[in-house]
């Protein structure tokens, strides 16, 4: 139940209300006689006129600020939607009212059947006024507590309220933060199984006055983020996890980093709650933005959507096509597959990839497209300017994009022959992110990987130095090819590492070791002091331990590791250091990881301060060496004998060269061996019994079984017979 208070509190609002609406009566009656000069010229109120109330009338069509000056041409099948927007003021009444009822409601604990009535009524004050209040900088916020708080059907009423002026609201700085809790409510009430017919007649609502007139709400920093919203809403997507994509994940996928994400989205929660909505939305916004196409190919805020789009249609190949279709700017609706792209478009598309908004448009096109589109776009539009466009600040992010999801051998013979000998241009240029690109797509397919290793080797290293100076070349790309003395260039000693050139390392000590020898022999020809301080440094310290974790040998392995003699304890108080310590401890011998526990065994104190210190106490056992070393010892000979004998007897081929020289080379034990000699021999005896008496193995086994299953039945049978003949005498 309401509180007395809060009852008398809308009551009073209720009274209220009434003189405002004649008040409003009134001035709309004055403002049809010739009264509207006088309104424009009223001053507002500075404590609730909301901070954009200056420039909503600019942000509303575009404005000044984005350079629309594009005329609105009137349609004849839907009303003509208005160029600007003036903000009324709010009367004092209704300010107070929300001051009382933000001041109730939030901070304070209530029953939430109460609250709700409270949102439900307080909303329901809101009618004829949404504008004014969503756009009002302070009562925007008890709105959203409102909404948040409010039953389903209070809700849907405030939001189809809002739908006549859904633009103006959803542009301005403060109403789009008040559509948008709107629209993360109605998916939580959509999870709770409550009517959906209601939010199905409430969202189409919505779309329907937004399809009006799109490419205003599209082109607005703020209402592109309420249509994205609005978007993944119909989707059926979580809003949070859909908006939360970080450039570092689709930079981890394109160079093979982590797993690429499933092309319909099957890494969120979709449960398409409205598919054909969805659809419909689409495709009646880019009708209505028809001849507008060109503006938002171009504008950021519109790119955004677009690109929003894009995703959330994957896996409908027939709406996917025909928005990418309408995207590209090809007119031949009834063209083969195939044959999309004109000349008029592929040169479009060519002059449209040097900007910023199209070449991110572009990329999510190269992602999700079909691949007779994918071929034909680097057949026909992109195929003999790689090159030019890879030297653009731009474009070359499309031809890193076009590397990293070729689709065939035959798509990355293309790219190859126009970049493969251009790896040093594209380094000196400051490009190294294409050659990243074009590596990881040479793993991923297969193709050219030990031609695409040595045209790195030869961008970065000539003449004599090689192959020592590649490695230490490679890490720092940028310092490197700015030094105009690259002769006599050494190691920077405080320079941060090259991000792009760790990436292109740690790529690289994926492949197989035969193909990457000379970077094997560049990196353990390291200085010691060069090791230690590539090991502290964020970018660095992947590189070692990819090396430490590819299958190069052991030996190989161990000799890097003895470089960082003497500074295992510096390096595992190290925020970065402290993984490759322990990487430097899974791939030593025995007397490595002894001396690895023992430098560390004095910093006990400060590791357990550290945020990886604990975990590696445990996982090195540092207080079992400190108590008792022998027995450390034997644990760690035994554990590292019995992985090895796995891998010797279960493990592929491949793996067990890994496994030959990588632990423990001098603690072999003869009787573990001699062990698996007798188990061979009786192996190979059982076998050959078994051919010369031409039964199976197998039922030979069963044979055995069988026969021994029988002589115990006779043997427990005896002995029953025995017991019950005792019992018999006792008795």
């Amino acid at each position: 139940m309401v509180s007395v208070g809060l009852q008398a509190l809308i009551l009073r609002k209720h009274k209220a209300c009434d003189l405002t609406e004649q008040s409003i009566a009134w001035e709309d009656k004055a403002n049809n006689q010739g009264g509207r000069k006088r309104r424009m010229g009223r001053k507002t109120s500075k404590k609730h006129a909301g901070v954009d109330a200056d420039h909503t009338v600019e942000s509303v069509s575009g404005g000044k600020a984005y350079g629309n000056n594009r005329h609105h041409k009137p349609d004849q099948t839907t009303p003509v939607p208005q160029t600007f927007f003036l903000r009324q003021q709010i009367d004092p009444e209704t300010a107070k009212y929300f001051a009382e009822i933000a001041n109730a409601i939030e901070g304070t604990e209530i029953d939430p059947e109460e609250r709700s009535v409270i949102c439900g009524n307080a909303l329901e004050e809101t009618r004829g006024k949404e504008v004014e209040l969503a756009t009002d900088y302070i009562i925007s916020h008890t709105l959203q507590t409102l909404l948040e708080g409010c039953s389903l059907d209070h809700l849907c009423s405030f939001l189809q309220s809002c739908a006549k002026n859904i633009s103006h609201i959803a542009a301005d700085r403060s109403g789009s933060h008040v559509v948008e809790t709107a629209l993360k409510s109605l998916s939580y009430h959509f999870q709770e199984n409550e009517n959906h017919s209601l939010i199905e007649q409430t969202l189409t609502k919505i779309c329907k006055a937004i399809v009006v007139n799109p490419v205003d709400i599209m082109c607005n920093c703020h209402g592109s983020h309420v249509l994205r919203s609005l978007l993944c809403l119909l989707k059926g997507v979580s809003l949070e996890e859909f908006h939360s994509t970080k450039s570092s994940v689709v930079l981890a996928e394109r160079l093979n980093l982590k797993a690429p994400h499933a092309k319909d989205n099957g890494s969120l929660r979709s449960q398409q709650i409205f598919p054909y909505l969805l659809k419909i939305f689409v495709s009646e916004m880019l009708n209505a933005a028809g001849e507008d196409i060109s503006k938002l190919q171009t504008n950021q805020y519109s790119s955004l959507v677009l690109q929003t789009a894009l995703k959330l249609l994957a896996g409908n190949e027939q709406e996917l096509l025909h928005l990418i279709r309408v995207l590209l700017g090809s007119s031949t609706e009834s063209a083969n597959a195939g044959n999309l792209l004109e000349g008029k478009t592929i040169r479009n598309i060519s002059r449209l990839v040097e900007e910023t908004a199209y070449s991110h448009l572009m990329e999510v096109i190269l992602e999700f497209a079909p691949e007779t589109l994918y071929n034909e776009l680097l057949t026909k539009v992109f195929r003999k300017s790689l090159f030019r466009m890879s030297s653009h600040h731009c474009a070359n992010f499309v031809v890193q994009a076009l590397a990293s999801h070729a689709k065939s051998e035959d798509h990355m013979d293309l790219i190859w022959e126009e970049l493969g000998t251009k790896f040093h241009d594209l380094f000196e240029m400051g490009k190294s992110g294409v050659v990243a690109s074009v590596l990881a797509a040479t793993q991923r397919l297969h193709s050219r990987e030990h031609e695409c290793c040595q045209a790195i080797v030869a961008a970065v290293c000539t003449g004599d130095e090689f192959p020592k100076c590649i490695i230490p070349r490679i890490l720092f790309l940028g310092n490197f090819f700015c030094s105009g003395d690259k002769s006599n260039w050494c190691w920077p000693h405080g320079t941060k590492i090259h991000v792009v050139g760790s990436l292109i390392l740690q790529s690289i000590f994926r492949l197989p070791s035969e193909l990457i020898q000379v970077y094997v022999t560049s990196i353990t020809s390291l200085e010691e002091h060069h090791v230690l301080e590539a090991s502290k440094d964020p970018s660095g310290s992947r590189v070692i331990e990819s090396f430490l974790n590819s299958n190069i040998s052991a030996k190989q392995k161990r000799k890097l590791v003895a470089k960082l003699r003497g500074h295992f304890g510096e390096l595992s108080v190290h925020p970065f250091g402290s993984f490759t310590v322990e990487k430097c401890f899974t791939a030593s011998n025995l007397s490595l990881r002894e001396t690895i526990v023992s430098e560390m065994l004095p910093l006990q104190s400060e590791l357990s301060k550290t945020k990886q210190g604990p975990y590696l106490l445990r996982k090195l056992d540092i207080d079992g060496f400190a108590r008792q070393p022998d027995q450390w010892k034997s644990r760690q000979a035994s554990q590292q004998s019995a992985l090895k004998e796995f891998y010797a007897t279960f493990g592929p081929t491949d793996t067990k060269s890994l496994v030959k020289e990588n632990f423990l080379a001098d603690t072999h034990s003869k009787p573990k061996q001699e062990k698996l000699k007798d188990i061979r021999k009786e192996i190979e005896t059982t076998l050959a019994s078994a051919k010369t008496s031409n039964t199976p193995l197998l039922a030979h086994q069963v044979s055995k079984k069988v026969k021994r299953s029988k002589d115990e039945k006779k043997r427990h049978r005896k002995d029953g017979q025995s017991e019950s003949q005792r019992k018999k005498t006792k008795v």
